[in-house]
């Protein structure tokens, strides 16, 4: 199985992340490692990426899910995953899984403007809600939920 934590930047993807796949013993990726370098670049100056800059960060991220599949390893990856487009190219499998950490914008706000230590600035989350197309399917969490809360909601619900 792979579990793809979905969301706008700031909602808690990597932290929950981490945190569950350190639960259940299962490798954790972060889709921020799989960017190429033109995109970081891009994104630290403040500019939005538009489906050109996505579609070599998709295909990899694509890949990693399918070799995950075809060796039988279990595995979370956190995914912004903001359009349907997206969301459709990695959720190619019935083993793969989404979970959407969905949150209100001034939460979310808030959160990016305590994080130093990313290339997304906290100005580029508009761009990010609007460009968001609200999944109709899989898991919804609310993220002003604990993470602990999260966690344990997600492996209860998706019985992991």
């Amino acid at each position: 199985m792979v579990i793809v934590l979905m969301g706008v930047a700031g909602s808690g993807k990597t932290t929950i992340g981490r945190g569950l796949a350190t639960a259940l013993g299962w490798r954790f990726d972060d889709a921020d490692d799989y960017h190429p370098r033109t995109n970081v670049e891009k994104m630290s100056r403040g500019v939005p990426l538009n489906d050109d800059d996505r579609r070599p960060w998709l295909q990899a991220l694509h890949d990693l899910i399918a070799d995950s599949l075809a060796r039988g390893e279990n595995a979370v990856l956190a995914c912004s995953a903001l359009k349907e487009s997206y969301r459709a190219y990695l959720l190619f499998d019935e083993r793969v899984k989404l979970v959407y950490l969905k949150g209100e914008h001034e939460l979310i706000a808030a959160r990016l403007k305590q994080r130093s230590d990313h290339f997304m600035k906290p100005q580029m989350l508009d761009s990010q809600f609007a460009t968001l197309e609200e999944p109709t399917q899989g898991l919804h969490i609310d993220v002003a939920l604990s993470p602990e809360e999260i966690i344990q909601t997600i492996r209860g619900r998706l019985a992991v």
